[in-house]
């Protein structure tokens, strides 16, 4: 399933997401670390 990484913007396929963070029972998927961290530092100007 196509999935957006929605620190960047990249369109990934959720199985090929570098990782996942869980955010208010969602779980939102990145195309590395470095979105993943940059999202876990304030969710909400994400989402």
């Amino acid at each position: 399933m196509k999935v957006k990484d929605p620190v960047c913007g990249m369109s990934i396929e959720d199985s090929d997401a570098v990782t996942t963070v869980e955010h208010n029972g969602q779980t939102y998927y990145f195309c590395s670390t470095d979105c993943a961290s940059t999202f876990e530092e304030d969710p909400e100007d994400y989402i």
